[in-house]
C-alpha cells in the first residue's frame, strides 16, 4: 500500500513538472554523438577505482530511453546523430539501427551527419531519414568486410610454449589461435559462409535504407572509396552540409532549427510517466566466459581482446545466485536472459542452465542472444521458451574441446629448475609441463564424447530436432543468426527489446511494465583494484584456461569492430 501511495505522490509532481516543461522550449532537434561502443544492457558503475580505471558506457537500453522520451514529446522535430568511429559488432549494430527505425515509425525525423563513413557507421546510417556528409575533405572509406584470423602457434613455440588441445571436430576451433600456425580447410569454409551471411545483411540495409536494389547496392559497395562529389552522385549520400549549417539545412517554417544536445534537452523534454510497483520483467546478464566461480570483469579494458585471458567472466556462483533470487521474487513475472558469450566451461555452463531451467518451469523465461552466444553461450540458451537473436549473432558452436597451454619448455629456457613428486597413475594429465600422452589423450576423448552425446541430446529435446539433424550443424560449426533460425536453432530474430516486449506478452504484462537488470550482490574485483591487478586478473585466466577441462568455446566471434573494416 505504501508503495502505491508514495507512486502517486511521486506520478503526481512528475506530472505537474511537466505541465511547465511544455511551457518551456523544446529543441526542434536533438543532437547525438555516437561514438565508440556502446554494451546492450546498463554496466554497473563500481566503486571510485574502478569508474576511474574503467568508466561506465552509456547502453544501448539507456540510449533507448532518452530516444524514446524524444519520441513521446510531440514538439521535437526528430535527432541528429554525429556519426564517428563505431567500434562495435554486427549484434549491436543491428540493435542501434532497431533503435533509430522505431524512432522513425514514431514519425521522428532521423538525419546521419559525418566528416567521413565507416563501413559500420555507413551500416546505421542507413537506418536514418537522410545521410549527410561534410563537404571538400568529407569522404567514404572503402565499404566491405574483412576479418583477419591471428595463429600464434610459431610464435609462442618460439618462447617454448605449446598449446595442446583435443576437439569434437577440426570446426571446434577456439584453441586453433593457440594451436596452428594457418587456418584449416574446415575453419575456411565456416568463415566464408559467415562473412557471405553478414555481406548479405549489410546489402540488404543498403538496399532498404537507400530504397535501391540488392545489385543496386552492391555496385555502391564496389564505388568505395570516393570522394564527397562522389558520394553524392552515386548515391552514397543524399547532399554534403557544413555542421555548422545544419540548422539552416534542418529549418522549420523558413528559421534555421533549434539544435540541442542531449544533455541540454533532457531538463526540457516531457518525461514519461513513472511505471506502476508492482510485477515486472527480470532481466538477467551472462557476458564473457563462462567459468567455474563467481562473475568479474578485468580492472581495465585490454588493448587486445583475449577470451578467457582478460575478458569479462561469467561465473556459475554469480549467475545461479541471480536466477535463485529471481525465482524467490513473486513480482518477477518474467525473465529475460541476455547472452553475450562465447562459452567457457561445461561444468559451469550446465550449472547454469539447471537454474534457468527451474526458472522457466514456473516463468515465462525468454533467451535474448547478443553479439556471441555460441558453444557453452547456447548452452545456457536452451531453457528459453523462446529464443531471439540478431542476424548477425554468432551462434551454434555445439561442440566440446579440451586442453592445456604446455609451459615445459618455457620454464627449462627461463632456468626454473622444479621437480613433482606425484601419486595416482593419471595426476599428471593436469601437469602444464608436459604435453598428453596418448593414453591420456584417450581418456580425455571419452570426456569429450559423453560431454558432445549431452550436448546433442539437449538440443535434440529442446528444439524439436532429431540426433542426426543436430550433429549435422553441431561438431563445433558456427552460424550467424539468420542461419540458427534457418537451422531451428533459434526461434526468431529480433534485439533485447523485442525479447523484452515478448516476456511482457507472455506473461500477461502491460507494454509499458518495468525492467529490473538482476546483479548478484556480491562483488569480485576489490575496491583497491588497479593496473597492477589486471596482471593477476590475466594470469589467474592463463591458469583457468589450462586446467584441461571440458570446455564449451565458441571458435570465432563477430568481429565487427571498426577497424575489422578497410
Amino acid at each position: 500500500m505504501l508503495a502505491y501511495l508514495l507512486y502517486g505522490i511521486r506520478n503526481f509532481f512528475r506530472l505537474l513538472g511537466n505541465l511547465f516543461r511544455r511551457l518551456g522550449k523544446a529543441p526542434d532537434y536533438v543532437l547525438f554523438t555516437l561514438e565508440g561502443e556502446y554494451p546492450e544492457v546498463w554496466e554497473p558503475s563500481g566503486n571510485l577505482i574502478q569508474r576511474r580505471l574503467r568508466p561506465p558506457k552509456l547502453s544501448l537500453q539507456e540510449l533507448a530511453e532518452q530516444l524514446r522520451m524524444i519520441s513521446a514529446d510531440p514538439r521535437v522535430s526528430g535527432v541528429v546523430l554525429h556519426m564517428r568511429s563505431l567500434e562495435m559488432d554486427q549484434a549491436r549494430l543491428e540493435s542501434l539501427r532497431d533503435l533509430l527505425l522505431e524512432l522513425r515509425t514514431a514519425g521522428k525525423r532521423v538525419v546521419a551527419w559525418a566528416t567521413r563513413y565507416f563501413p559500420a557507421t555507413y551500416y546505421v546510417a542507413c537506418a536514418a531519414d537522410e545521410i549527410l556528409l561534410q563537404p571538400g575533405v568529407g569522404n567514404i572509406a572503402p565499404l566491405g568486410l574483412q576479418r583477419t584470423y591471428p595463429y600464434f602457434a610459431e610464435s609462442l613455440q618460439r618462447v617454448g610454449i605449446k598449446a595442446d588441445f583435443i576437439q569434437i571436430s577440426p570446426y571446434k576451433s577456439a584453441a586453433d589461435m593457440f594451436a596452428r600456425k594457418d587456418m584449416s580447410e574446415e575453419v575456411r569454409e565456416m568463415s566464408n559462409w559467415l562473412m557471405d551471411s553478414a555481406f548479405d545483411q549489410m546489402i540488404s540495409a543498403i538496399a532498404s535504407g537507400r530504397s535501391i536494389s540488392e545489385a543496386e547496392a552492391r555496385d555502391l559497395v564496389d564505388n568505395t572509396p570516393c570522394t564527397d562529389l562522389k558520394a553524392v552522385e552515386v548515391g552514397v549520400v543524399d547532399q554534403t552540409v557544413s555542421e555548422e549549417n545544419l540548422p539552416e539545412y534542418l529549418q522549420l517554417d523558413g528559421k534555421p532549427a533549434r539544435l540541442m544536445t542531449w544533455e541540454d534537452a533532457r531538463s526540457r523534454l516531457v518525461r514519461p510517466p513513472l511505471h506502476r510497483p508492482g510485477r515486472y520483467v527480470a532481466l538477467l546478464t551472462i557476458e564473457g566466459s563462462i567459468i567455474d566461480g563467481e562473475s568479474s570483469r578485468p580492472p581495465v579494458k585490454p588493448p587486445i581482446p583475449i577470451p578467457i585471458l582478460m575478458g569479462p567472466r561469467a561465473g556459475d556462483l554469480s549467475v545461479v545466485q541471480a536466477a535463485r533470487k529471481v525465482m524467490k521474487d513473486k513480482r518477477a513475472a518474467a525473465v529475460v536472459v541476455y547472452v553475450d558469450s562465447g562459452g567457457g566451461s561445461a561444468t559451469a555452463s550446465e550449472a547454469m542452465r539447471a537454474a534457468l531451467e527451474k526458472i522457466n518451469d514456473e516463468k515465462p523465461l525468454i533467451v535474448s542472444m547478443g553479439p556471441v552466444a555460441g558453444s557453452g553461450g547456447y548452452w545456457v540458451s536452451l531453457p528459453g521458451r523462446h529464443i531471439m537473436a540478431q542476424p548477425g549473432t554468432i551462434t551454434g558452436s555445439i561442440g566440446v574441446l579440451m586442453g592445456k597451454i604446455v609451459l615445459g619448455e618455457t620454464l627449462d629456457k627461463l632456468f626454473f629448475g622444479r621437480e613433482t613428486i606425484h601419486r595416482g597413475k593419471n595426476i599428471r594429465i593436469v601437469n602444464a609441463e608436459e604435453p598428453f600422452s596418448e593414453e591420456e589423450r584417450s581418456i580425455l576423448w571419452e570426456s569429450i564424447d559423453r560431454t558432445y552425446d549431452v550436448f546433442l541430446d539437449m538440443v535434440s529435446d529442446r528444439r524439436d530436432l532429431s540426433r542426426e539433424d543436430v550433429d549435422a550443424i553441431g561438431k563445433g560449426r558456427v552460424w550467424t543468426g539468420q542461419q540458427a533460425l534457418e537451422n531451428g536453432l533459434v526461434d526468431e530474430l529480433g534485439g533485447l527489446d523485442r525479447a523484452l516486449a515478448k516476456a511482457r506478452q507472455m506473461a500477461g504484462l502491460h507494454k509499458s511494465a518495468p525492467v529490473r537488470v538482476i546483479r548478484p550482490d556480491k562483488r569480485m574485483l576489490p575496491p583497491s583494484a588497479s593496473p597492477a591487478d589486471a596482471l593477476e586478473y590475466a594470469l589467474e585466466g592463463a591458469r583457468r584456461f589450462g586446467k584441461g577441462s571440458a570446455l564449451l568455446l565458441c571458435p570465432i566471434d563477430s568481429g565487427w569492430q571498426e577497424d575489422a573494416f578497410i
